[in-house]
């Protein structure tokens, strides 16, 4: 049973693997104030071109959303997310557990805009309901999408003039910055974006995502934050270590451009067969449609998550490639997809 399931199956790369061995007995300050750590900080600040943001290492994705997002909104104040955002769907009320409503919006692809957004400030004029003051946003998206330099513009623009924090989840970040549709500079990051994670767990780290925090005013004791959600990891040399290896040499672009090529050859021999999409993607995660009788087919030998039915025959599955996806194996299920056609 080989998995399609996920872009996290395998433990870390053997580079991070490595590093973490060769540091093992190399005694460390706690909480992140290890030299690993801070010569990490340097480097992505270099790598942002951005001297005046604060980098913070939590364990993972949905700590990082928690920890942020209750630090940037007051009691009253709420975060606006796309109907497929993680926050919203797959977070088991952990942003609502802080006290701070989700408001959803239908969207296009995954995708928020300006108008949709105003659709939500239209709504909430006053104090007899919460306040929208956070826009959140997945790059790539929960179902592949990816956002345009010029989409991040608009919504700059607009979160600006509204005053509104635009935050985005970094999970997949690696692979939307290396998608053959991508044009943003990592650097572009913290001149669009008020807030952001770089996420390593789902791209060759053993766990950890990297804050950057680029608006002054949310920047304030983030660190007692941290700490008071439980986030403040005692051997913190631990994450800052693994952006060290993943930056140094930019293995975390190497490995994310790897996950999506795997990602693009299962999409064109898929496509070739006749089969469409649920969704435009251009990342590591594919949504074919596809007949339950092939499906089940496939399922004998391949482990993939089914996304939704259309019909009492017909569903969407979800194919992920990772850093680590065996080019072979990518080559088996395009000929067992094939044969099981017949």
């Amino acid at each position: 049973m080989y998995s399609f399931r996920n872009d996290y199956s395998e433990i870390a790369h053997p580079k991070i693997l490595d590093a973490l061995i060769g540091s093992n007995l190399i005694q460390s300050d706690g909480y992140g104030e290890d030299e690993y750590t801070k010569e990490a900080i340097k480097l992505l600040k270099y790598k942002l071109q951005g001297n005046n943001i604060d980098i913070h290492f939590l364990v993972g994705g949905t700590q990082t959303n928690l920890v942020a997002i209750s630090a940037f909104l007051r009691p009253y104040e709420a975060a606006i997310a796309a109907n497929t955002g993680h926050i919203l769907s797959h977070e088991t009320g952990a942003i609502e557990a802080t006290g701070h409503k989700i408001i959803s919006v239908k969207s296009e692809n995954g995708k928020l805009n300006p108008e949709n957004i105003q659709s939500v400030l239209d709504k909430h004029t006053d104090e007899h309901t919460v306040k929208p003051k956070l826009v959140y946003i997945s790059n790539s998206t929960e179902i592949g999408s990816i956002y345009t330099k010029e989409d991040l513009k608009a919504l700059n623009t607009f979160c600006r003039n509204k005053n509104l924090i635009l935050y985005m989840d970094g999970a997949r970040l690696s692979s939307a910055l290396c998608s053959n549709k991508n044009d943003i500079e990592f650097s572009d990051l913290t001149k669009l974006l008020d807030a952001f994670y770089i996420g390593g767990t789902k791209n060759g780290a053993l766990i950890g995502e990297a804050l950057v925090i680029c608006k002054d005013s949310l920047k304030e004791n983030f660190r007692f934050n941290i700490k008071q959600k439980g986030a403040l990891l005692a051997k913190g040399q631990i994450l800052g270590l693994q952006f060290l290896e993943l930056f140094k040499d930019n293995l975390y672009f190497t490995l994310a451009a790897h996950a999506n090529n795997m990602a693009y050859i299962l999409h064109d021999a898929i496509k070739e067969e006749g089969f469409s999409f649920f969704s435009d993607s251009y990342t590591n995660q594919i949504f074919p449609i596809m007949p339950d009788k092939i499906i089940n087919k496939l399922q004998k030998k391949y482990a993939f998550n089914i996304w939704d039915k259309i019909d009492k025959d017909t569903s969407i599955i979800r194919l992920v490639t990772s850093w680590a996806t065996d080019k072979d194996k990518v080559s088996e299920f395009i000929c067992d997809l094939k044969e099981s056609r017949i």
